[in-house]
């Protein structure tokens, strides 16, 4: 059965995952309502010239999100980032999906796809605890549901404002994963393709949990890949254990936990069976990657 003449509300669309999920729906076909807190944002005005109908609303302000449910099939949900001085806020991050859950419910929505994150190692990591209790939520709520959850972004190497790691500098990438251990990457580009997917069967991807990776490098072959198609040498280097403790101790526990040799575990090859379009390092790096980071690495 086609769904592309109903209507799918985008959360986050004007950050990564939401925008590029927003992009690929329209793309398709399909209809789509983006959450925006501020409909004048260069992203908002962009969505809606491609052709998005805006919703203003806040997580934080539950009753904001009625009307955006309102007459919509399906949600994609990615809610804002909980992300402070003191690491995650898991709370605060689970009380926001669960909101927009409890909306939906109510407005008779029919299918949620909910992306998170890849369980890494424990459940101890990289911000995980509110982003589970936003999946049981969801597996509890009745409409169809499918759990997206990515491991780290190829778009990551282009920099991160919330944290003083990942990205370049001074040739370097920053972050905690061990030197010599694979680590897997994922194009958010093929987040949006999975979560499409599953808006347009919602029948097969119903309660299905999903880990995305597209590619696994060490962290220096990673750099060196990168190095080559930006025509510069690129290197790693891995903080120390104290200065992930200096960060949060979320970071100081996963650098733990990549000590130990955990890590994400996604079935790249099952992925690829599902999406077969999907993007390894290289690839993104060809299509839009280089270009991006030539951009932003100094002289």
């Amino acid at each position: 059965m086609s769904h592309q003449n109903e209507l799918v509300l985008v959360t986050g669309a004007t950050g990564k995952q939401g925008g590029a999920t927003a992009r690929r729906l329209l793309a398709d076909g399909v209809r789509v309502r983006a959450l925006v807190r501020d409909p004048q944002t260069a992203a908002a005005r962009e969505l809606a010239g491609l052709g998005a109908e805006l919703a203003v609303g806040d997580f934080d302000h539950p009753t904001t999100l009625a009307a955006a449910v309102a007459g919509v099939r399906g949600v994609f949900l990615v809610p804002p980032a909980a992300f402070g001085p003191d690491g995650w806020d898991a709370e605060l991050e689970a009380n926001r999906g669960i909101a927009l859950i409890d909306a939906a419910r109510t407005a008779g929505v029919e299918q949620l796809v909910f992306t998170g994150v890849a369980g890494f190692g424990t459940e101890i990591g990289w911000g995980n605890r509110g982003k589970r209790r936003i999946e049981e939520a969801a597996a509890e709520s009745g409409l169809r549901y499918t759990l997206l959850r990515p491991v780290r972004f190829m778009e990551n190497y282009l920099g991160l404002a919330a944290l003083p790691l990942d990205g370049f500098r001074d040739g370097f990438h920053r972050h905690i994963f061990r030197a010599d251990r694979p680590f897997q990457m994922i194009a958010v580009d093929d987040i949006a393709a999975v979560a499409a997917l599953a808006f347009a069967d919602p029948d097969r991807f119903h309660g299905r949990a999903l880990d995305l990776a597209g590619d696994e490098h060490t962290p220096p072959a990673a750099a060196a890949i990168i190095g080559r198609a930006v025509g510069r040498p690129l290197g790693y280097r891995r903080l120390t254990e104290a200065e992930a403790d200096a960060l949060t101790a979320s970071v100081g526990d996963t650098w733990r936990l990549a000590e130990a040799g955990q890590g994400w575990q996604a079935d790249i090859e099952a992925i690829r069976a599902i999406h077969p379009g999907l993007q390894n390092l290289e690839t993104w790096l060809a299509t839009t990657g280089a270009a991006q980071l030539k951009a932003v690495l100094a002289p």
